[in-house]
């Protein structure tokens, strides 16, 4: 009987305040939206920053023939061996824990293996290059890509050693804009959840407000505050369910079609995040609205209509 009450006077409820409950369902679905969003962009990040972290390396470039624009190359004369074995040894003495692996490539290997396959011609710049015209080098995998900076303190400035070069600073430009829009996402829910308490407050209000003759009779026959209470309660969960699971609905959707179904296969080189990853942060998702309602509402019938 008291369930059946409850559910009653909820009923009512929505009935009543059709058009505030679908204006909170629309903002909770929006503002949720952001958030899941903001969690899927900077999921997506940490798997970019995975694949491309553990495939870039750091590149010691040797001195080159002729002119440099390092001061560590000013006679412009190449590199000697006895110079890139220097440099190795003081890799395997001082970077030991940091470096897991070092790779020599000579002139004439990073001719052949390298600039070949880019300019198969041999021109770059209107220029036909040879073997003679590039640099020693050497390939540096790191245990840990974050380390690069005592990487490059250490052989910077080696005698033979043009410059030390970090790949992932290639990269670094696009984590920036993405890590950007994250906080810019993550802005925009912010404001919007504002807006939700706010909504869901005023919703709830008018609802207890519109009903005042009904909760004085309860109050009446012995109805105990929370019977009077769940009621305007659960109109707002009921809006935030529903904004939540559409919002998790429609990341689902995008995620699906436009990322797995058509970006991921127009680029294969990079992993995406998939709708896995969706269903993962789905439950957080719609728990937080749920939470954020019946904390709103419960505050808001506490403050303003003291039962």
């Amino acid at each position: 009987m008291h369930f059946r009450f409850v559910m009653s006077q909820t009923w009512a409820g929505l009935r009543r305040n059709g058009s505030m409950i679908i204006s909170v369902l629309l903002v909770i679905f929006i503002s949720f939206l952001f958030i899941g969003a903001s969690a899927l962009l900077e999921g997506q990040v940490k798997k970019a920053k995975g694949d491309w972290y553990d495939k870039v390396e750091v590149v010691v470039w040797m001195c080159p023939d002729g002119t440099s624009q390092s001061a560590n190359c000013a006679s412009g004369t190449a590199a000697t061996t006895e110079q890139i074995n220097n440099v190795q040894d003081v890799i395997e003495s001082d970077l030991s824990d940091v470096v897991s692996s070092v790779q020599y490539v000579s002139k004439e290997d990073f001719y052949q293996n390298t600039f070949l396959k880019q300019y198969p011609d041999g021109q770059y710049q209107g220029r036909t290059l040879t073997a003679a015209d590039m640099q020693d080098s050497l390939w540096i995998k790191l245990n840990d890509p974050e380390k690069y900076e005592i990487v490059s303190e250490v052989l910077t400035g080696q005698p033979g050693v043009e410059e030390v070069v970090d790949e992932r600073q290639i990269f670094q430009p696009v984590f920036t804009v993405i890590n950007r829009m994250m906080v810019v996402a993550a802005a925009l829910a912010a404001v919007m959840i504002l807006v939700a308490i706010l909504l869901t407050s005023t919703t709830i209000r008018m609802s207890a407000n519109s009903r005042k003759d009904e909760i004085e009779i309860m109050r009446l026959v012995g109805a105990s505050n929370w019977t009077i209470r769940l009621p305007f309660v659960l109109e707002g969960v009921f809006a935030a369910l529903i904004g939540s699971v559409l919002s998790c609905a429609v990341l689902w959707l995008v995620v699906k079609y436009f990322i797995t179904d058509w970006l991921a296969q127009s680029i294969t080189w990079m992993s995406f995040i998939t709708v896995t990853d969706v269903v993962t942060i789905s439950p957080f998702v719609i728990l937080g609205a749920v939470m954020l309602a019946a904390i709103v509402s419960s505050i808001s019938l506490r403050r303003y209509l003291k039962v």
